[in-house]
C-alpha cells in the first residue's frame, strides 16, 4: 500500500504550484501591468489567460470522472509555454521596456511558469494511462490525481453535482477547441506570430 501512495504529496505540491505560478502571480502581474499602463504585458497575460483557462476546464472535467481531463491537463502544459513566446512583436515590445520592477518580476515569472509547465508536463505522461484505461478508478495514480479537483467541488460547489461540473467543463472544452482551431486555421496564417492584427 506505502507504494501505491508515495506520490501522493507530489501531485498535492504540483497542484499548489499551479495556483502559485498560474492564477496567483500572473493575476497580480496584470493587475500591475494595467497600473502602470504596460501595454504589451498585458495583451500577453490576457492571451495567457485564454490558454490557461485549459487547466480550470480539465479540473471540471476530473471532478466529474472525465478521462478527457487527464489529457486537456497535459496539453494545457504544453500550450501556456508556447503562448508565453510566441508572439514576436510582444517579446521585443517587452525587451524594448525599461528595466524595473514589474519587467524583472514578470520575466522572471515567465521563465518559471515555462520551466514549471515543462517539468509538469513531462511527469504527467504515466497519467495519460488514466485517460485510456477502463479501470482508471482502481489505479492509485489516477485516483490520487483526481483527489484535489474533488477537493475543489468540496470548497467551490459544494451543492453541484459532478455530473453537472462535468457538463460545464465538455461546454467549455468544446468552446476552446473550437477558438483553438479557428486561430490555428484561420487567424495565424493571417496574423503569423504577431499578437496585432496586420
Amino acid at each position: 500500500m506505502q507504494n501505491e501512495i508515495w506520490f501522493r504529496p507530489l501531485i498535492w505540491m504540483d497542484y499548489r504550484l499551479a495556483l502559485l505560478f498560474t492564477v496567483a502571480i500572473p493575476l497580480i502581474l496584470l493587475l500591475w501591468a494595467f497600473v502602470q499602463k504596460a501595454e504589451a504585458m498585458q495583451r500577453l497575460l490576457t492571451i495567457y489567460w485564454r490558454v490557461a483557462s485549459l487547466l480550470a476546464i480539465s479540473i471540471y472535467l476530473l471532478i466529474a470522472g472525465l478521462p478527457v481531463g487527464f489529457i486537456s491537463g497535459i496539453i494545457a502544459r504544453v500550450l501556456i509555454p508556447i503562448a508565453l513566446w510566441f508572439w514576436i512583436d510582444l517579446n521585443e515590445e517587452i525587451e524594448d521596456q525599461p528595466n524595473g520592477a514589474l519587467k524583472l518580476t514578470f520575466n522572471s515569472w515567465r521563465w518559471a511558469v515555462t520551466l514549471y509547465n515543462i517539468l509538469g508536463a513531462i511527469a504527467q505522461i504515466p497519467v495519460l494511462q488514466c485517460a485510456f484505461s477502463q479501470k482508471a478508478n482502481a489505479i492509485p495514480l489516477c485516483q490520487a490525481w483526481s483527489e484535489p479537483a474533488l477537493l475543489f467541488r468540496e470548497y467551490f460547489h459544494p451543492n453541484s453535482t459532478p455530473q453537472f461540473l462535468g457538463f460545464l467543463g465538455i461546454v467549455g472544452l468544446i468552446a476552446y477547441v473550437l477558438c483553438l482551431g479557428y486561430f490555428v486555421l484561420v487567424k495565424l496564417g493571417k496574423q503569423g506570430r504577431s499578437a496585432l492584427p496586420q
